[in-house]
This record gives structure tokens, sequence and C-alpha cells, in this order.
């Protein structure tokens, strides 16, 4: 405590540059971030698939991938270009004290007097932000879907499911933000200097609320999900979590293809009572064993604690991030660099730190990747030792050919920004030898394996 209190009378010192300090950070990580893309793109330029694909993936479909991944990478550059824009803008401009104004003045206007106060105030700037954000990615995600996506045959939204969408996302957080940032802010209010303490208990509490309703409340406002029909696969996968002591209590099949020819597969839910789900493409696209194979390995990140962990580690940052915000809650140099010189909104504050602690979390992200990467080497190793190493490695392959995914990567680029392996790399500890061409049914699906309580994917 009196490490924070001696750091925030530091940094809360008059005429400090702090728009200066955050726009420079943000400059630095976006040409940071455009220099690992170029080394990327040199990867992506490349004619001949990695000497353990050979056999595997045709001159065709490799052309297509690095095709693919040269689209996405210029998509990449130039929305992170779009989106810098966009903050310096917001900063140069002075758009957050005029968006608090402005909304302010809609509340005096309209509101009742009793909705006057800072916390009804944030709660309408909040959601006049996301609107303003979302209207902004609009471009980029239309493109993203209906240009780049439907050009190499992934995209299945139409125009009016995508409207839709972008409608029920918006309505959900009408819903949810009054609450959560009324509750955020009240305990910051009414705790003191030590409100970290109690923010993160509440992030916690929320965090296992969100998990328990949103396969009843939130999924099924977007997607329909049907029990998995009785068969070879039901039974091998009850076999397989039986096996585990895995504590499954339904199998279910998501309509994924109503939005894209992606596959997908996760489990969810309380430490006593867990649900796998299916992609409807991922069923479609694969064998049984191959299905059971990708479990395997997700399973097996359950069963070697990957899971419980990365959970507490999660906590571990929540609580970092709130014990130095109250380094900068009260910081009056900060918000008056901003423009706030006579009202210090703590939704203000926080979104503020945020963008100061971006070179931070920029670190963090690294650590994670390079040990996320360490237990995705360990789940393949799980499955393998289960029995599934020809099927786990097939399966890897046909996603990789139905996917288009990057079949090699700079080793920078990858470092900072991939948290599973590579393929090849893999295949390699896999120790890999085909016996015969892996086929894929299809060259359009993605196969992306995410579990429960933070998303994994395979």
């Amino acid at each position: 405590m009196d490490i924070l209190q001696r750091l925030a009378r530091f940094l809360d010192r008059p005429l400090f540059p702090w728009k200066k300090l955050i726009i420079g950070f943000s400059l630095a990580q976006y040409v940071f971030e455009g220099f690992l893309g170029w080394r990327q793109y040199r990867v992506l330029c490349r004619t001949k698939p990695p000497k353990v694909l050979e056999m595997e993936v045709s001159q065709e479909v490799y052309d297509k991938s690095q095709a693919y991944g040269r689209a996405k990478a210029k998509f990449g550059m130039v929305s992170a270009l779009y989106g810098q824009i966009q903050n310096i803008a917001f900063y140069q401009f002075d758009i957050l004290p005029k968006l608090w104004s402005w909304t302010g003045n809609l509340l005096l206007k309209f509101a009742p007097a009793r909705f006057s106060g800072e916390i009804s105030h944030s709660i309408v700037f909040v959601l006049a932000f996301i609107v303003i954000q979302q209207a902004l990615s609009l471009p980029t995600n239309i493109y993203h879907h209906f240009v780049l996506e439907e050009k190499f045959g992934f995209n299945k939204q139409t125009p009016k499911l995508f409207v839709t969408d972008l409608i029920k996302s918006n309505l959900l957080a009408v819903v949810f933000v009054p609450p959560i940032l009324s509750a955020f802010l009240a305990i910051i209010k009414k705790t003191g200097d030590q409100f970290f303490f109690y923010l993160w208990a509440f992030g916690a509490a929320l965090q296992v609320f969100m998990i328990t309703i949103y396969p009843v409340a939130i999924l099924p406002l977007f997607n329909k999900l049907s029990p998995l029909q009785e068969g070879k696969l039901k039974t091998s996968i009850e076999a397989l979590a039986g096996k585990l002591k895995f504590p499954l209590s339904e199998l279910h099949v998501i309509d994924g293809s109503k939005r894209s020819a992606h596959s997908n597969a996760y489990f969810f839910g309380m430490p006593w009572k867990k649900h796998i789900v299916l992609f409807d493409t991922l069923i479609e696209k694969s064998e049984t064993e191959e299905v059971v194979a990708v479990l395997a390995h997700e399973l097996g990140h359950w069963k070697l604690g990957h899971t419980s962990r990365l959970f507490m580690i999660s906590q571990a940052h929540f609580f970092y991030i709130f014990s130095l915000f109250s380094v900068f809650v009260n910081n009056k140099s900060l918000y008056a660099d901003f423009g706030f010189t006579k009202t210090h909104p703590i939704i203000i504050g926080f979104l503020l730190f945020s963008d100061v602690l971006g070179p931070m979390d920029t670190v963090i992200k690294l650590l994670m990747n390079i040990l996320s990467r360490k237990y995705e080497f360990q789940a393949d190793a799980f499955a393998n030792n289960l029995g599934y190493n020809a099927e786990l490695a097939r399966s890897l392959i046909k996603l990789q050919i139905q996917n288009l995914s990057t079949m090699e990567a700079d080793w920078m680029f990858a470092s900072y920004h991939f948290s599973h392996p590579i393929l090849s790399e893999r295949l390699k500890a896999l120790n890999w030898v085909p016996t015969q061409k892996v086929e894929a049914k299809e060259k359009d699906k993605e196969g992306e394996t995410v579990v429960a309580t933070g998303r994994d994917e395979l």
C-alpha cells in the first residue's frame, strides 16, 4: 500500500505530459507490430511448403493458404492504421471531454434529477462510446466478413444476420452495462484506497456468474444448441470423458455453419458440471476418431490443470490491473492533460489508465503466449499417450488444409502473436511419420477448439 501511494504521488505532478506519453506509447507499439507484420508477410510470400508438410499439402492448397494469409495480413495492416488514426484523433480533438459533456447534457435534458450523478452519467457515456466504436469499426467488419472471408469461401453470414447480430449485441450491452458499471463505480467510491481488493473479488464473482448464464441466456440468442445424436461419436466421447473422470453433463451440437465455414468445439461449465459443444461443421468435415482426438487434446488441458492455472493467472492479472489503477484513479494531472480540469470521472480515469497500461500488458501477453504454447505441446502429448497420435496428427493436418491456416511463421511474429505452435512444430513433437496422404473432405473450414473458463484454440 505504501509503495502504491508513493507511486501515485510521484506520478501526480503538474504539467506531466500524459497525452504525449500515451500517444508515444501507442505509436511505438504500432511501429513495432508493423515491423513484425512485415517480417511475417515475407514468410507468406514463400512458394514452397515446409518439408514436414511436403507429403501432406498440395502446391495448390499451399498457394491458396499463402494467398489467404497475405490477404489477412494486408487487411490487418490497414485495420491497424485505421485504429491508430482513430486513437490519435480521439485524443488530439478532445473527443472524450466533448462526449462526456454531451452525454451529461442529455441526462439533464431528458432524465429525472436523481439520475444526474456520476454513475448514471458514466453509464450513458459508456453506452454512447460503445455505439461510436461500433460505428467506426463497421467498415472493417463488413469488409472482413463480406469481402475477405467471402473471397476464400468462409463467410456464410447474410447481411440480415449480420445486422441482427449487431442489434442483439447492442441490446445485451444495454442490459449488462448499467448494473456491472454501477457496481464497479460504487465499489471504488465506497471502499476508499483499498478498493482494488473489493473490485477484484467482484470481478471474480462476475466471471463465475457470466460462465453460468452464458449458455442459457446469451448463447441461444445467436445460435441453436441441439443434443448430439446417439451413435458412435457420442459413445466415443462419453467413453473418453468417463476414462478421464471428466464431469460431462451434456453433449451439444451448435449450428455454426449459418455464419461461417470455420469449425469450433469447446466446453464450458462449473468444475462439477461440464458441457461439450461441437460445431456442426466440425462433425461434418472430420472422422469420428479425429473429433475424439481433438477432444482428447482439449480434455488434456483440463486433466493437466491448465485451465485452472490459467484461471488463477487471469485472477492475478486482474488484481495487478486494479491495484495499479489505484495509483491513477485520483491523478489530477492525467485528467487535466486530457481536458478534464473540473471533473475527474472514474470511468474516464480507467479508460486513460488502460492506455497507459498498454506497453506493460504487451510484455504480459508475450509471457502468456510462451506459457500457452508450452501447454499446447503438453496437451498434444497427453492425447498421444492416450493412443490418439495418428488421429490427432490427421485432424491437425485436415484442419490446416480446410482452414487455409498459416503453415509457416516468422519466429518473432509467432512469439509475439501466437498462443499456439504452428502445425510443423506440433507434428515434429508428435513424431508424425505419414504412411499415406491425408485427405481433407473440404478446404473451407477452420478448426478452433476452445476451452471452458478461458477460450483456447486447438
